[in-house]
Order: C-alpha cells, then structure tokens, then sequence
C-alpha cells in the first residue's frame, strides 16, 4: 500500500511546505509541560499563555526560527542547600514549539502573575485580482 503524501495529491500544487510543517508539529514533543491557552483575541490577533510559575523573565526565551515559534525555560537550581519536605511545584527545564502560519508574527510577550503571555498578530493580505490574457496557440 502506498502512502499518498499531502503535496503530491494533483489538486495541491506548491502545498509540499504544507506537509513538512504538519510533520514538523507532529513531532514537537507535547508532553504536557507547562500548560498553555490559544486566545482568539479577534480576527487578526491571536495570544498564547503558558503557565509558567516560578520562572523569571531571565529563565525564559522566546524565538523566531523558520516560522517556528518557540519558547523556552530553564531553572537554575537555587534550593540545592534547602531541605523539602514536599516538592510540588516543578522545577524543570522546558520547550514549547508553535508552527507559526505565513504572516503571523510576534508582536511582544510579557509575564504577569505567574503567566507568560506571546501576542501574535497576522497581516491581512490585500485582495488582488490579476486577469491573465488569453493568446492564441497559432501563428
């Protein structure tokens, strides 16, 4: 049996980008850490929030790659001399990874209350209207 791939389908043409960005974000690990939302906050701007406690603003970075979004947090261990008697609250590097579509960009990230925010806007594209002139096949 063979696999129909996405970009190969006759209907599809110049979508193979399509079906390497839906096996990119397959394979970003989602493990479940930290949480996070997806805000539609209106037709062009969209926000996402991580819960993100216990982590500064020095603890996190965000990037830009190959429209990937993603989004980091590493802990350094400031409690190595401190005895717990309950550990609950997670203390661990993470890694989040969003697949950013063509003219969605970052327009800034801010942390408030223990969250952190990366608002997102998306370009509206101009409607163009292109007429393509017909000729003739003879001479």
């Amino acid at each position: 049996m063979t696999k129909l791939m996405l970009g190969s389908h006759p209907f599809l043409l110049g979508f193979d980008e399509l079906e390497r960005l839906v096996e990119r974000t397959a394979k970003t690990g989602n493990e479940g850490y930290p949480p996070y939302n997806i805000e539609q906050q209106s037709d062009n701007a969209f926000r996402i929030t991580l819960a993100v406690a216990g982590f500064s603003e020095a603890d996190l970075s965000i990037t830009v790659e190959d429209r990937q979004l993603v989004i980091r947090g590493k802990q350094t261990d400031d409690g190595a001399d401190r005895v717990f008697l309950h550990r609950g609250i997670a203390a661990r590097q993470f890694q989040r990874s969003f697949v950013l579509a063509d003219g969605v960009e970052v327009a800034g990230a801010v942390t408030e209350n223990g969250l952190l925010h990366v608002d997102l806007t998306r370009a509206v594209p101009e409607a163009v209207v292109k007429t393509i002139k017909i000729t003739s096949g003879g001479k």
